[in-house]
């Protein structure tokens, strides 16, 4: 029977048969029931949905369980550019490296460089055409007169505008007076002038002294006065020979 009618029955006789209390028993106890029954589906639902939204967050709390990681094993992962250089230490290994030593030049003079100037019996190649330029151009002069000489030879060859060998500078046409038709005499092998001669064009070569003629290109004998000496720089008088830039 629907409630409406019950209710309208029970107002209009103001008490309850048995019947109808045995009715609206039964209705309360099927109440109660589908009453239990959806609390119980809203918790099913309840439970279904926080385990969803458990589910979701583990998918995202992967990165945290990454993160908890101990640094040190972060560290050990992670590649890191940096913008300075990074210098390797290398120890002590560099302090047990032998030092290169030059011996010193213990000299109060030029003199007593040549005499302390280790000389070879026999030179070749460039150093020999520069020994000769010394021994043919100035063996008769100071040996700071032979020492520039070497050095205008030097510095040609050095120089964009000569040769670029000693021998090729000696052999140059028209520039030592020594030399015929390209080709260069050979000294007197037994003298001192050319014993001299080897040890100052070591000197030269080595830098070990320094020259007044400095960067000079150009020499010539103080009895001529060629023409082409007028356009140049002269750089030092040494006894018998001007040097020009």
């Amino acid at each position: 029977m629907p409630l409406k009618r019950i209710g309208k029955a029970l107002t209009r006789t103001g008490c309850s048969p048995p019947w109808l209390t045995g009715y609206m028993t039964a209705g309360l106890f099927r109440a109660g029931a589908i009453a239990s029954a959806v609390t119980l589906f809203g918790a099913t639902l309840g439970t279904i949905a926080e385990g969803a939204n458990a589910q979701d967050q583990g998918v995202g709390a992967e990165p945290q369980m990454i993160e908890s990681s101990s640094s040190e094993d972060t560290a050990a992962d992670e590649v890191r550019f940096v913008a300075s250089p990074v210098v390797q230490d290398i120890g002590d290994k560099a302090d047990d490296a032998p030092a290169i030593v030059l011996p010193p030049v213990d000299v109060s003079n030029l003199r007593e460089l040549v005499a302390q100037t280790e000389i070879p019996e026999t030179v070749s190649g460039d150093l020999k055409c520069l020994a000769q330029a010394v021994y043919f151009e100035s063996r008769g002069e100071p040996l700071a007169g032979q020492l520039a000489v070497a050095r205008v030879v030097i510095n040609r060859a050095d120089s964009d505008a000569f040769p670029d060998s000693y021998c090729s500078v000696v052999r140059q046409r028209a520039q030592f007076s020594f030399v015929r038709g390209g080709r260069i005499p050979e000294p007197n092998r037994q003298s001192t002038a050319w014993m001299r001669a080897k040890a100052i064009a070591q000197i030269a070569e080595n830098g070990t002294w320094d020259s007044d003629a400095g960067d000079a290109l150009y020499f010539h004998a103080t009895r001529i006065k060629p023409r082409w000496a007028r356009t140049k720089v002269a750089r030092a008088t040494i006894d018998s020979h001007i040097f020009y830039r």
